[in-house]
């Protein structure tokens, strides 16, 4: 059988999705009724950029599955400095049964996946983050049940890679996409090409607007997320500040009026009240913020169990 990687959120098809999330559900009801791991075996989890979640969430995730966690530290591992991508996709490899790594450039994911020989899972890169988006399918489906036909607002930068991940995970479960972003933020163009696709396959839809109140109006689903990714810190007074061309797009209790009654709000994390989110609506009674967070470890998990497994 060959070997699988997710590497970006249409790297599983829409069936599989639906597979892993299922899988998801099964897991955390029965934490332990698989076991791929045992042994244990290893998986390299490697970061490049800083974590919590993502380290918390996998390390409970390998073990959970009966295996250990070998977390690297980017810093000292520096992998494409010290030593080739490749040079350490082989060395990992070798003593692994898969690897999850959290870095910047999506080139260097895809040069770890040429060369490991096993599993690699993205944890997050510059482009996408689609270990996230499975984590809010799943807490969208526990709240509202099937995800096709719902609309998704994701309100803020469209250019970064929380707003390809929902194009392409949300295309995928056959929901309606809105990014709402300013102009000169939009998605990259391909992403967006290759979501519409999947959306029409999956009688879905995708688009960007750019008022903020448009992109949420009816939503059953509104997103946003920090408005300065890690490695763009020093933009950040130009992107928080008064003048940022993202402050329309704050999730106020205003904007969320203009979405569905029970609509959900969903945040990755970290994130910042007053600034991309009011307090209000992240500590309200819309948010699922802390289920979508519990949520990374259960997704994850699935994940795992998929590729190492298979889907029997």
């Amino acid at each position: 059988m060959s070997v699988r990687h997710f590497l970006r959120d249409d790297d599983l098809s829409a069936a599989e999705q639906a597979l892993v999330l299922r899988r998801a559900r099964e897991l955390k009801a029965e934490p332990f009724s698989r076991r791929p791991l045992a042994g244990p075996q290893q998986v390299a989890v490697l970061f490049d950029k800083p974590t919590l979640r993502t380290q918390v969430s996998f390390a409970g995730a390998i073990a959970g599955l009966g295996g250990h966690p070998l977390i690297v530290d980017g810093a000292l591992a520096q992998v494409g400095v010290r030593e080739s991508v490749a040079d350490t996709a082989r060395v990992l490899g070798r003593q692994c049964a898969a690897v999850v790594w959290r870095t910047y450039g999506q080139d260097r994911l895809e040069e770890m996946a040429a060369h490991a020989g096993v599993p690699v899972v993205n944890a997050l890169t510059d482009d996408f983050h689609p270990c996230q988006i499975l984590a809010d399918l799943l807490t969208i489906t526990e709240h509202r049940g099937d995800p096709a036909g719902l609309a998704l607002a994701y309100v803020g930068d469209g250019a970064n890679n929380m707003a390809h991940s929902y194009l392409l995970g949300g295309a995928l479960a056959g929901m309606h996409v809105r990014i709402g972003t300013p102009r000169d933020h939009e998605p990259d163009d391909a992403v967006l090409k290759r979501a519409a696709g999947l959306a029409a396959e999956q009688g879905g839809s995708v688009s960007v607007l750019h008022e903020a109140t448009a992109a949420v109006d009816r939503a059953d689903v509104v997103v946003t997320d920090t408005w300065v990714s890690m490695g763009m810190e020093g933009q950040k007074a130009q992107r928080q500040g008064t003048a940022s061309p993202f402050v329309p797009f704050a999730v106020t209790s205003a904007l969320m009026a203009s979405a569905a009654t029970d609509a959900l709000f969903l945040h990755c994390l970290p994130a910042y009240r007053g600034v991309e989110v009011a307090a209000e609506v992240i500590d309200g009674p819309q948010s699922v913020v802390w289920d979508e967070a519990e949520n990374r470890l259960h997704a994850q998990k699935a994940l795992l169990s998929f590729l190492l497994e298979g889907g029997a």
